[in-house]
């Protein structure tokens, strides 16, 4: 079963930064970035970025090098990243949110590194680098001397241009890296699709390390429109909405779990600043539609909400699905959608063969998205790479481990993980599927579950609900889960919280629910 995108032709070169460069040379005086209210045209920001670009060459990493990013949301965040795409090198964002020994781990996992750009607030974060750390604020003068014309670079669509840290299966971040292409192709459809243009500006709200960041940062420069960022480390929703509200903000790339935040701000407050926006690009996590359905529908509300699906490996958006179609009645789960431009959706069986129609199968991703791999990846996840054969030609593609199938309209739909399910009690579940059924409940604004263990290392499913109103009773909502799930798929303990606690990606934080178990001792509320 092959769910094939449109064919769209890309230039010759296709290679980011040219399109930023062809904008900066066009419209100088436009307004590229907004940072803590300085202004900085597209002009200024490309001729700092080329002169950065100059530094990096001079020092011996050029193409075909990796460069650390170790910096918070700023003007500088973006020369540095715009500079190391400039010089051919590839930049590697090391997330000042991070704690400081998950800093240290990933740091040990870039093989090759050849320098990191941090700031005063930043450097003793990676301190323990074997790299050398420059600061950039240090640079100034230095930079001012050297030529704001662009480096004569050859950089094709093939080379790397930035590399991010996912999760693997064992639990060890694994560095996979991204083409040009890959990326120029996902910004080519997102401009061309959906219509972006110069008067698309963007707000970026999630932590840097995050793979769903990266087109956010770039794409509004790709289209020729404003970004606007957040002066601060971690996700701040009074300030986002702020600057929703103050400024022209037209598109938001953020995780699902984010998006639920803020329309909750908005909701408590009575504002429109989130249903005035153009577009709202999300996911990254099972969707809980119902936390969205009431702030959708309010009249005036004219923001699209697209609900997109894809894997860092393949340059993070696969597939695309206006929640304006979602109909619970029709649809279990709310579909993803159908594939980018140049991207096709394959799912196959453990052999690799292809599933009958509707039957579920693995989500395997094939066409220009599909990255250049783990760096130095010598483990079982590099196998998740691999060439099938369709119609006598080979193609190379990327097993996800995600399982799905397709509606009769020929939506892709994301059941779950193939390795999420757990065995309890001697039955295989996997816990999104529980979530689901929790969020369905009058009462329940939001659930998460997460397997737990008793003290003899037996697995338990605890459940976490956020309550619409008042604390709801734990046998309340286990009778009316009993009436739409089995015995063993009903948690054997329920906790009040106030909100579900998120990771710096703006996800679920799934370790941090488990944790607080293991803390209190015990199922009562928090």
């Amino acid at each position: 079963m092959i769910l094939q995108g449109k064919r769209v032709a890309l230039p010759p070169a296709p290679v980011v930064h040219r399109r930023f460069e062809a904008h900066a040379a066009a419209t100088p005086d436009a307004v590229a970035v907004v940072c803590a209210g300085r202004q900085v045209t597209y002009a200024e920001l490309d001729a700092r970025a080329n002169r950065f670009a100059h530094f990096l060459i001079t020092c011996g990493h050029g193409r075909g090098t990796k460069v650390g990013v170790c910096l918070d949301y700023s003007v500088d965040l973006l020369v540095a990243v715009l500079g190391t795409l400039k010089a051919g090198a590839a930049y590697v964002p090391f997330d000042p949110a991070y704690p400081a020994e998950r800093l240290r781990l990933l740091l040990g996992q870039v093989p090759g590194l050849g320098l990191i750009v941090a700031s005063p607030a930043t450097a003793a974060m990676v301190e323990s680098a074997s790299a050398e750390v420059v600061e950039f604020e240090q640079l100034s003068a230095h930079l001012a001397h050297l030529p704001a014309t662009a480096p004569d670079t050859t950089v094709t669509g093939d080379d790397v241009c930035y590399a991010v840290f996912t999760s693997g299966s064992t639990g060890t971040p694994k560095l996979t890296a991204v083409r040009h292409e890959g990326w120029f192709n996902l910004m080519n459809w997102l401009q061309l699709e959906y219509g972006l243009h110069s008067g698309s500006h963007n707000l970026v709200v999630s932590a840097f390390g995050f793979d769903l960041s990266q087109r956010a940062l770039m794409t509004p420069l790709f289209c020729g429109a404003t970004q606007y960022l957040v002066a601060s480390r971690n996700f701040d929703a009074m300030m986002a909405y702020r600057i929703l509200t103050q400024h022209e903000i037209r598109v938001v790339h953020c995780a699902s779990s984010t998006l639920y935040v803020l329309v909750d701000w908005e909701t408590a407050r009575g504002g429109d600043a989130l249903t005035r926006l153009d577009y709202v690009l999300f996911g990254g996590e099972a969707l809980k539609a119902e936390r969205l359905t009431g702030w959708a529908r309010r009249e005036g509300n004219t923001c699209t909400l697209l609900h997109q699906y894809g894997v860092a490996e393949c340059t993070d958006v696969a597939t695309s699905y206006d929640l304006a179609g979602y109909r619970p009645g029709e649809h279990d789960i709310p579909p993803v959608g159908r594939p980018a431009y140049n991207t096709d959706i394959h799912l196959l069986d453990e052999q690799l063969r292809g599933v009958a129609p509707g039957e579920q199968g693995e989500i395997c991703i094939s066409g220009a998205g599909v990255g250049a791999g783990y760096l130095d990846g010598t483990g079982p996840e590099n196998e998740k790479f691999t060439t099938i054969v369709v119609d006598g030609t080979p193609r190379r593609l990327y097993r996800t481990g995600d399982r799905g199938h397709l509606t009769e309209a020929g939506e892709l739909v994301v059941a779950g993980r193939m390795d999420a399910q757990v065995k309890v009690r001697g039955m295989r579940i996997d816990p999104t599927d529980i979530e689901r059924a929790l969020g369905r409940l009058d009462g329940i604004r939001e659930a998460a579950v997460v397997v737990t263990y008793t003290g003899s290392g037996e697995a338990e499913l605890s459940a976490f609900i956020v309550p619409a109103g008042e604390d709801l009773a734990e046998d309340d909502v286990r009778t009316r889960l009993l009436a739409t799930l089995p015995r063993n798929m009903v948690p054997v303990r329920f906790t009040n919280i106030r909100s579900i606690p998120l990771s710096p990606h703006g996800k679920v934080d799934r370790a941090a629910l488990a944790d607080a178990f293991r803390y209190a001792g015990s199922g009562t509320a928090a």
